[in-house]
């Protein structure tokens, strides 16, 4: 992989994030887990190009996410749909992911996992991270969304490197 700017990345965040998904991993080389989002988005904000993404509690990698400096997000192309279902659907806590679907662990310069099967991979330094507030969701995105109280953390990851697929 090679290191881009990320002003010159064109992908349209929409398809990548809502429909393509992406893997939100961390830990280290050795000990990582990843897991499937659809919820996201990517911007500028304190003045750095960053990243936000969701993660429910009950989440393995919600535990490697907070113990971590870095995360990664990973984003890959349709030939990898069933890996990233598995990633979805599975947990770190009960499967090796990464082994069952054949990814390769690499580090970025901060030593943040990724895969090197990835399209695009933005590595980032975790600025925020909070909570939701239920008081704050209106009740039929509470309803529809949220029926066991289970609400996200929200993080917010200042993108430190951009990778993309030689």
């Amino acid at each position: 992989m090679r290191r881009v700017d990320v002003k010159d990345l064109d992908k349209n965040v929409f398809s990548a994030i809502g429909e393509q998904w992406m893997l939100i991993t961390a830990g280290t080389a050795e000990h990582c887990n990843t897991m499937t989002a659809s919820w996201g988005g990517l911007g500028v904000i304190w003045g750095a190009p960053a990243a936000t993404c969701y993660i429910r509690p009950q989440r393995y990698t919600k535990e490697f996410v907070d113990r971590e400096e870095y995360f990664t997000l990973a984003f890959f192309g349709e030939e990898h749909r069933k890996a990233l279902q598995l990633c979805g659907s599975k947990s770190g806590r009960d499967t090796d992911k990464v082994k069952e679907c054949g990814f390769t662990v690499r580090t970025a310069e901060c030593g943040a996992p990724y895969f090197e099967e990835a399209e695009l991979v933005l590595v980032c330094r975790k600025r925020f991270a909070q909570p939701m507030d239920p008081d704050n969701i209106p009740g039929e995105i509470k309803t529809k969304w949220y029926p066991q109280a289970d609400y996200h953390t929200l993080y917010i990851g200042e993108i430190v490197e951009a990778l993309v697929k030689d």
